[in-house]
């Protein structure tokens, strides 16, 4: 008996996602930081000198589609942790701790990434992040229609 792939739809993007967040979570949570303050620490860490504030929220709130005042809570939580801090006139910057902190949970999900995309062929993995991306550029469109 064959058995057939699923077809990908927004069922099993879903699972798939929901799944890789749930252990990243778990990573996260005995660094003591959330999901959504990992996505601005890993955004701040990859500007080059200090990230705009502005341009922070927005990339932070666009990525992961959350209002921009959860991003403002998270940023505010991450200077309370001072793994974030001000720099002047209105950018923020990781803090020697926030560097670490993010640089060892980075290593930490990568490790159980390699896990999860063991043995996928890197024709799958080229065809799948087509499709996804494709299927993202078109979400992102519906929504910004939809919030008009």
């Amino acid at each position: 008996m064959t058995t057939t792939a699923p077809r990908v739809d927004g069922r099993a993007i879903g699972l798939a996602h929901y799944a890789s967040r749930a252990v990243l979570e778990h990573v996260l949570a005995p660094h003591g930081v959330t999901f959504l303050q990992f996505v601005t620490l890993r955004l701040a860490s990859v500007t080059d000198g200090p990230a705009g504030e502005t341009a922070l929220i927005d990339g932070v709130a666009g990525t992961v589609k959350v209002d921009e005042a959860e991003v403002r809570r998270a940023i505010g939580d991450l200077h309370g942790a001072g793994l974030l801090t001000s720099e002047e006139p209105s950018g923020v910057r990781l803090t020697e701790a926030g560097r670490e902190l993010y640089a060892t949970a980075a290593t930490e999900t990568t490790a159980i990434a390699d896990r999860l995309y063991a043995g996928i062929p890197e024709e799958d993995r080229s065809v799948a992040g087509r499709v996804l991306a494709l299927v993202t550029e078109r979400a992102d469109a519906e929504l910004a229609a939809l919030r008009k």
